[in-house]
């Protein structure tokens, strides 16, 4: 299960141990979106970037954005990790439980789910209020019992 950056991270541990991994939940999963291009770039720079630099000096804002640049602008398409023909032929069972704000877009969420061949969607938006919140939860477990064998 991956929240936020761990969708990418999913798609990413699919594409390396895809045959050792048999159901993935992601949950407001990020990808990219052409309304907010810099999105990822912007929000980490002013986010976790300064602290870490302060906690660790020989790191530079150059560094920083560096790595980001290589792990978010060089791979602005889909959900950087992996390409839409991975998506199309993963095998394991894929759920989505989708956002709709510029780090979590809905449109990369849902093209996901309609690409992967074993991929059910969750209810939208899920998390409005605790009743949704629990129909979401019940959703997973449902699915991950279903989904994981014995």
């Amino acid at each position: 299960m991956g929240f936020c950056i761990g969708g990418p991270m999913i798609w990413n541990l699919l594409k390396r141990a895809g045959d050792q991994v048999t159901v993935a939940v992601l949950v407001h999963p990020s990808g990219y979106t052409s309304s907010h291009p810099n999105i990822f770039v912007e929000l980490n720079m002013l986010g976790w970037a300064p602290r870490f630099m302060e906690q660790r000096p020989e790191i530079t804002e150059a560094m920083i954005a560096e790595y980001l640049d290589n792990m978010y602008t060089k791979r602005a398409d889909f959900v950087f990790t992996v390409d839409r023909e991975f998506v199309r032929n993963c095998q394991p069972s894929v759920l989505i439980l989708p956002d709709d704000i510029p780090p979590h877009p809905y449109l990369t969420a849902m093209e996901t789910a309609f690409l992967a061949p074993n991929a059910q969607v969750s209810l939208y938006p899920w998390k409005e209020n605790d009743r949704k919140i629990s129909l979401a939860l019940n959703h997973i477990r449902s699915f991950l019992g279903t989904n994981t064998p014995n």
